[in-house]
């Protein structure tokens, strides 16, 4: 990946798990807390979590304008589950619940259930190529209504669990959590394409 970093948004969730497996796909990750931080990675992983809390914490530690400025500024930005909601323009029966506003997408919170009936799924994606990628499920949301311009590159029962807009992908499931390489390695492989074209 030569001197591109891959930054872990380090305020709440699977910060751990996506360090990890960036560790596991042979890459070098570093947790974001502060706006020193950002300013040090090429690009940002916003993990699984808790929407709510972390809403409140990219305010707590000032980072909420600092971040929408590095991704409309092109900072390829990967969300996972909660990151994806994160990153939306609208939460579905949520409309005082504070995003980022950078993908046009409107999601659904707890889509396919409640924690008990979080689950793994073998995924299709194309973008992968080879065998289907177990993608993991805890209280996933799903994208209802896709904006112009956001393709959608993974659809489960009909609905898209993964999306991509610009330099910003979303996924409704957690990789991080899975002993697959794969989506860590082709976002990896993306940055790097994203940072020789700048």
């Amino acid at each position: 990946m030569g001197k591109t970093s891959v930054g872990v948004l380090g305020l709440q969730g699977d910060v751990i798990e996506h360090l990890e497996a960036l560790h596991r796909a042979g890459l070098a990750g570093l947790e974001v807390k502060t706006r020193e931080e950002l300013q040090r990675v090429d690009a940002l992983i916003i993990p699984g979590g808790e929407s709510t809390t972390v809403a409140k914490l990219l305010d707590r530690f000032a980072l909420r304008e600092p971040l929408v400025a590095r991704i409309r500024g092109g900072m390829p930005t990967w969300g996972t589950c909660m990151g994806m909601i994160v990153l939306s323009t609208e939460i579905v029966g949520m409309p005082d619940q504070p995003t980022l506003g950078v993908l046009d997408v409107a999601v659904l919170r707890n889509a396919f259930g409640r924690q008990v009936e979080s689950a793994e799924v073998p995924l299709d994606i194309p973008a992968l190529g080879g065998s289907p990628f177990p993608g993991v499920f805890i209280r996933a949301p799903w994208v209802e209504r896709v904006g112009e311009g956001v393709e959608v590159l993974c659809h489960l029962q009909g609905k898209a669990v993964m999306v991509r807009q610009g330099n910003i992908l979303g996924t409704s499931f957690h990789p991080e959590l899975t002993r697959d390489g794969r989506m860590h390695r082709w976002f990896a492989d993306w940055c790097m394409r994203a940072k020789s074209a700048a």
